[in-house]
């Protein structure tokens, strides 16, 4: 899914003074109200203010956008992610859903939908888009068989913002499954949260653990790194990698042991 930008959006007011008579005995003013904004402009002002961490503008020039437009698909597309990073579930959904029945062939639309129903705690629905991706991924378009992930929830620790992205299979040399990415309130990125689990330690650990390899179990790690090089190893633990379960571990973690940026 997706990042935001930030551009100003409503039509400023020019004032034109105009002076009246030769004498110059009165000045009276006249303020011009500048055209308002296409829909077009609307959107490509809120991308802007979306790109500039700046998502309550930008959701703002996205309703400007369906205010004159109501079934601009790219709009309501684009308002779902802005109220994403606003945590406003219900009107994430509402957008998002509103997107899908515009144009239900954009795959991409199952990303924020993923996203939306994430922040508005919908977990049936949530957990049926992230389905849908998994198959559209194997045998669907050609751009969604070559994304790697997709954002799956987005929420706040603190003033920290954490964005948790799934991968469509496990990828690089440790086998990363999720990724934890911490923001701070300028929207730069400064901690990440890995969950791994490479096939040499599972070797050993099917070994010694063979009932449970035998289902499908795994033993998964969770490391931590940072932009100044900074590496930590929080913990060790062995099931199935269930989303909720690695995300309530992941909250621990940074409410026991928060990293600071650098």
């Amino acid at each position: 899914m997706s990042t935001v930008p930030r551009a100003s959006l409503l039509a400023a007011t020019l004032a034109a003074f105009l002076l009246c008579g030769s004498s110059g005995s009165a000045e009276q003013t006249a303020a011009v109200a500048a055209p308002p904004l296409t829909p077009a402009a609307a959107v490509s002002q809120g991308l802007a203010a979306l790109q500039t961490n700046q998502p309550r503008l930008a959701l703002t020039n996205f309703q400007l956008a369906l205010q004159a437009d109501p079934n601009n698909a790219t709009a309501c597309l684009l308002a779902s992610t802005a109220a994403v990073e606003l945590y406003q579930g219900p009107l994430a959904v509402q957008y998002a859903e509103k997107a899908r029945q515009l144009d239900p062939a954009d795959w991409k639309i199952h990303t924020t939908l993923v996203a939306a129903y994430s922040v508005a705690g919908m977990k049936p629905q949530r957990d049926q888009e992230r389905a849908i991706l998994q198959q559209l991924h194997r045998v669907g378009p050609a751009d969604a068989r070559q994304a790697t992930g997709f954002l799956l929830e987005m929420f706040p620790d603190g003033s920290t913002r954490v964005d948790a992205i799934e991968e469509f299979e496990p990828m690089g040399k440790f086998h990363t499954w999720y990724r934890f990415l911490l923001h701070q309130p300028d929207g730069r990125r400064f901690w990440e949260i890995d969950v791994q689990s490479n096939d040499f330690d599972q070797r050993s650990w099917a070994a010694a653990h063979p009932a449970k390899a035998e289902k499908g179990e795994r033993q998964f790690q969770l490391t931590g790194h940072g932009d100044n090089n900074q590496e930590v190893d929080y913990r060790m633990f062995s099931g199935n990698a269930d989303y909720d379960e690695i995300r309530a571990m992941v909250v621990q973690i940074l409410k026991e042991r928060p990293p600071k940026p650098s």
